[in-house]
Parts: C-alpha cells; structure tokens; sequence
C-alpha cells in the first residue's frame, strides 16, 4: 500500500527549502504527495519564476525540482475531496515547508481554510508525524501562541534557522537551504548527506581558519 509523505507549501518566502525537501524526499524513495497553496503559487513565482498549474502540474513541478519526479502525486489546494484530507487516507505524515504565519494559525486552530491546512489537522489528529516549518521574523506574541499551540498539538516546530557549522561563514545560499532541508528530514526519518553533520571538532569538515 502506498503511504506518502504530504509536502504542504504555503506562501512565505523560502520556496527553496520546499525544492531541497522535496528532492530529498524522492532521492530517499519516498512516496509525496504535494499541495501547494494559491499563496505559495505567487512566491513561487516571485522567488523562482517557476508555475504550478493544476491541469499541467506534471510538467510545472518536473520543471521546477529539475528531475524526474518519481512517486509524486499532487492535489490541488482547493480539492477538500482529495485523499489527504480524511483521516483514513494512509499517510507517513506530513512537512510544511514554508510554513506562513496565516498557515500556522490556521491549522493550530483547525481552520481548515484548504487542503494544506486541512491534511495538517489530519496529520496532528492521527498523531503521525507533523513538520511545520515556520519563515518570518520578527514575530508576534501571536505567532508565538500559534506555534505553541501546534508544538503541544504534537507537531515538530522546525524554524528555516540555518547553522554554519557544516560549510562556514562562506557558505553559499544553497548550502544552507540544505542545512534546513536536511534538519526536516532528520525529523522525518529519512536518511539524506544534505549537510555535514556535527562530529565534536571545531573546524572538522573546513580548512584551518586563515588557511589556504
């Protein structure tokens, strides 16, 4: 039986960290099943200058990842009827990545405006493993409320908070999308080499401060 994992993505910025999770996700061989919601479309857009169509999706999504898309299959946001808003739908669980401060708050309210918000109640009532991704700063005394509510809900709160100990002060942009996308799947299970990983020496994986 198939059992996915659901890839929500809302409309903060960080598209990128939703590709490097995604591409994570297929290289590993999982199942995904994708939502992405018509705010994320914009950012997507804005951030990237890639679409996501629903009746092209195939071509959108192959397109913007780069690569074949393996054992994905995507719902759009607005089909309340698809397979992930029931509880009864197998699924491994759920990340959203980025994860907009509206999409925290309504899914740690159980709003259920879409099929993001809705497949993420879903996960947290059958406690299956929750990922919420959190992009913005500063943040509110709401925000803050929001995110409690979804961490004693069960979820793993997983701010884009990218550390430098694995590449440096000189890492590139992309080496610290990694460093995110490999901490969403670390939560997840999932084995990945996204990032290097801490092993108790300072300048283990670098070459000596003031170096060559």
């Amino acid at each position: 039986m198939r059992e996915p994992w659901v890839v929500g993505v809302s409309g903060a910025s960080g598209t990128p960290y939703a590709k490097a999770v995604l591409i994570g996700l297929l290289d590993a061989g999982e199942s995904v099943d994708l939502v992405v919601s018509r705010a994320a479309r914009l950012t997507l857009l804005d951030e990237t200058g890639a679409t996501v169509r629903d009746a092209h999706w195939k071509d959108d999504v192959a397109a913007w990842l780069g690569r074949d898309l393996g054992d994905l299959a995507y719902w759009p946001a607005g089909d309340l009827a698809a397979g992930p808003s029931s509880g009864s739908y197998p699924a491994k669980g759920m990340v959203v990545v980025p994860a907009s401060t509206a999409a925290c708050a309504g899914i740690a309210i159980g709003l259920s405006k879409d099929l993001l918000q809705r497949a993420a109640e879903v996960n947290l009532k059958e406690r299956r493993r929750t990922v919420v991704v959190p992009r913005e700063t500063p943040v509110t005394r709401s925000h803050l409320e929001h995110l409690i509510a979804l961490h004693d809900a069960g979820a793993v709160v997983l701010p884009a908070s990218p550390g430098f100990y694995g590449a440096g002060a000189g890492a590139t942009a992309q080496q610290l999308v990694d460093f995110v996308a490999g901490k969403v799947l670390d939560a997840l299970g999932v084995p990945h080499t996204l990032s290097t990983r801490w092993k108790g020496e300072l300048n283990a994986q670098r070459k000596p401060f003031g170096g060559p």
